[in-house]
């Protein structure tokens, strides 16, 4: 696909990338990717009991998936995790791209307005996919000490309120007319409110 690069307008897209641009979950599809579909459903049974506390609202979004991040990615070298990720953006990632959702980007992109994707997934295969195609990113970050990952979070997840945090604090969106923004979850619906256009679940999920 190729974007166009983009010079100022006054107009801007936000787009979440999990379940609005992707049709599958990218944080579980990289894990089976590095770890083997064996492994991640064995390690999922195991992690049964904190699915459970987060679905029930017992655990907060943030914690359950640092237990998740913590069981599966814990010690790996940050280099090796990197070039993992850059090659799932490759080899993988593709296959799970909506043609509906790449094709409403490629429309802003041609109209010049910037389009942000604002993902809860780790910013170590979010970004190299945005850079690629001049999309700019805004993305969880992975704690790293000693180059090894720690399996914790930098900050907050960013997802629900913290989405709306990180735009508001990059972008002065009273300069932009116009202010797009898609999601498919109800942790989405606090970006949604900040626009002056808003797209709930927009792209079907037979678009692939």
């Amino acid at each position: 696909m190729d974007f166009v690069m983009n010079s100022e307008s006054g107009e801007i897209a936000f787009f979440d990338f999990d379940g609005t641009i992707t049709s599958k979950d990218t944080l579980a599809e990289i894990l089976k990717y590095i770890k083997g579909k064996f492994s991640y459903y064995f390690g999922i049974c195991i992690l049964s009991p904190i699915i459970v506390a987060y679905k029930a609202g017992i655990l907060s979004n943030h914690r359950a998936k640092e237990i998740l991040l913590i069981y599966f990615l814990r010690g790996m070298s940050i280099a090796v995790f990197n070039d993992y990720c850059y090659r799932f953006t490759e080899e993988k990632l593709p296959d799970l791209l909506k043609k509906s959702a790449l094709h409403e980007i490629r429309k802003h992109l041609q109209r010049k307005t910037p389009v942000v994707v604002v993902s809860a997934s780790p910013e170590n295969w979010i970004f190299p996919w945005c850079s690629k195609y001049q999309i700019e990113c805004i993305a969880t970050k992975l704690e790293v000490k000693n180059n090894k990952l720690t399996g914790k979070i930098v900050g907050r997840n960013c997802s629900g309120k913290e989405k709306v945090r990180h735009i508001q604090e990059q972008y002065n969106l009273s300069e932009y007319k116009k202010i797009y923004a898609y999601g498919d979850s109800p942790e989405d619906l606090y970006m949604l409110e900040l626009a002056t256009e808003k797209n709930y679940k927009p792209f079907s999920s037979f678009s692939y």
